[in-house]
């Protein structure tokens, strides 16, 4: 990559970075983005006039906000998988459905693979789907769809996820009833179910489980078997898990043995 190169990408690898590491020298971005030092200088300069990080001899720490990136600088290196993630987990809406998403990267492309099914847009019925979401990512992008109603929860964004949390979010989820949950998560475990790392944020994810008649977790390997701070559901309350996990993962096993239903996008090795 040059110093010429287009700014977009090389800024979500940085930011990706700099979320992983919490701090960042001239020397280690530069090998890792191959880029020049004055093109990294530059970089944790605009990083600091955003406030992201904290410019330090050499390079810079991550402020307390950059430790959990906007949606809009995480990495691309995922998108292959969630994209078939998202493929997968969109064939289980169907037309006049009542459909809710909370916020996360993986959430956000099977709503906007829904939004682009075919077969909604030819529905006889316009809009053929209504979209409930916390996540306001989310709502901007589904509410430009003639065949997508939209409807916003409400409540205080956080601007690490755009997901809407507190008393209103919770009025308003207490007011409805879903056909369908697409349900993002930090970590899905048999033992310790369905967690994220924010407690707000579960408390809404919980409230969306439970007006929900059918829960879809869709989920990257990396979280599979793992646990975070806070528990949105138990294993049991999930019908089915999307992932790119293998099926013979022991925990995705153990998963199945608990009563979710896995759909693993990618190939058995015994296959």
């Amino acid at each position: 990559m040059t110093d010429t190169a287009d700014r977009s990408p090389r800024w979500a690898m940085l930011m990706q970075l700099l979320a992983e590491r919490g701090r960042l020298s001239v020397v280690e971005v530069c090998e890792q983005l191959d880029v020049s030092p004055a093109t990294v200088r530059r970089d944790f300069n605009e990083l600091a006039a955003q406030q992201l990080a904290t410019r330090v001899h050499g390079g810079v720490v991550a402020t307390a906000v950059a430790y959990e990136l906007p949606a809009r600088y995480r990495s691309a290196g995922k998108d292959a998988a969630k994209q078939q993630i998202a493929e997968r987990a969109s064939v289980l809406v169907e037309p006049g459905m009542v459909v809710g998403f909370n916020g996360g990267t993986t959430t956000t492309a099977v709503a906007r693979a829904v939004a682009a099914r075919p077969d909604l847009a030819d529905h006889r019925q316009q809009p053929a789907l209504t979209a409930v979401t916390n996540a306001l990512n989310i709502a901007v992008e589904l509410v430009l769809r003639p065949v997508v109603r939209t409807v916003g929860l409400g409540g205080v964004a956080r601007p690490e996820s755009y997901e809407q949390t507190g008393p209103i979010t919770e009025n308003a989820v207490d007011q409805m009833w879903f056909d369908l949950l697409i349900l993002g998560v930090d970590g899905f475990d048999a033992a310790t179910g369905a967690t994220c790392r924010h407690p707000e944020e579960a408390s809404i994810n919980a409230r969306m489980v439970a007006r929900a008649e059918r829960v879809v977790v869709v989920a990257t390997a990396e979280k599979i078997g793992r646990a975070t701070f806070s528990r949105i559901c138990t294993a049991e309350r999930v019908q089915t898990l999307v992932t790119d996990a293998a099926a013979e993962h022991p925990a995705v096993v153990a998963l199945s043995e608990a009563g979710v239903d896995v759909a693993s996008v990618i190939a058995s090795s015994a296959d």
